[in-house]
């Protein structure tokens, strides 16, 4: 026996593809919770309810064949609608462009 035979290093960590799609996986689903988490912040912290009173603005019921298109034509006619379209999306927290008769929306200011 030789007594001056040092130890090995250890061999490197090797993963294989299996292991590799494992961890690609489990950072995404980090990244996505992250991710969802924020927006979630996001939209708590632009939601309609918390605006104080500086930001003047009117409502309209929709009424039984409104549009968003119709009511921003109605409501700023001097505005190209798409844009108070998009503004009332923004504005009233909507996922889409479709409303609902009986829903109040609010308009943005002029």
């Amino acid at each position: 026996m030789n007594s001056s035979a040092r130890p090995r290093p250890a061999a490197p960590v090797r993963l294989t593809r299996r292991g590799r799609v494992v961890v690609v996986c489990a950072v995404a689903l980090v990244l996505l919770a992250g991710f969802w988490m924020g927006a979630r912040h996001g939209a708590r912290a632009t939601s309609g309810r918390e605006r104080g009173p500086a930001v003047a603005r009117e409502s309209v019921v929709v009424g039984p064949h409104d549009t968003l298109w119709g009511i921003a034509v109605r409501a700023r006619p001097e505005v190209d609608p798409r844009v108070t379209v998009q503004r009332i999306i923004d504005l009233n927290a909507l996922s889409s462009a479709v409303v609902n008769p009986g829903q109040k929306v609010y308009i943005p200011a002029r």
